[in-house]
């Protein structure tokens, strides 16, 4: 996954304010488990959410929030094979699940009102990387993490 791109990428529209969903999310890491299919929402893509899809291989503890998160594998490899996020990120893809569809349509519902039709596709910078590749949202980076 690459770190986000700068403020230039994301739509004027856009800019004004951060998501504050994902990082207001109350979720525990027992919601998760290893084997599981997820999704990290990033960006949006032909006028609907789109993001990373990783499974979740085992817990790890996330140093941005100082709580337990997962360690996650992107199955298209490549230089960010795993990163660790907090689960309050992840959406299951791989389960029906109440609580992440629900999550999944309230994102929804804030981001797709402020994106212009025929925007294309851009990611909304919500997140980044440390450099142990730990996925941090910007809501919950702290000085020097």
């Amino acid at each position: 996954m690459p770190d986000a791109p700068g403020p230039s990428h994301i739509p004027a529209a856009w800019r004004p304010s951060l998501e504050p969903l994902t990082a207001q999310r109350d979720i525990t890491h027992a919601h998760f488990a290893p084997g599981d299919t997820v999704v990290i929402p990033t960006g949006v893509a032909d006028g609907r959410l789109s993001g990373d899809v990783m499974t979740i291989v085992a817990p790890s503890w996330h140093l941005p929030t100082d709580e337990d998160g997962w360690r996650l594998r992107n199955p298209r490899g490549g230089e960010r094979t795993f990163i660790t996020a907090h689960p309050r990120y992840m959406i299951h893809l791989s389960r029906h699940c109440p609580d992440c569809l629900i999550f999944r349509r309230a994102l929804e519902d804030y981001v797709l009102r402020k994106v212009p039709v025929g925007s294309g596709s851009f990611d909304c910078g919500w997140y980044s990387l440390t450099h142990l590749n730990q996925l941090v949202h910007l809501a919950d980076a702290r000085g020097g993490r």
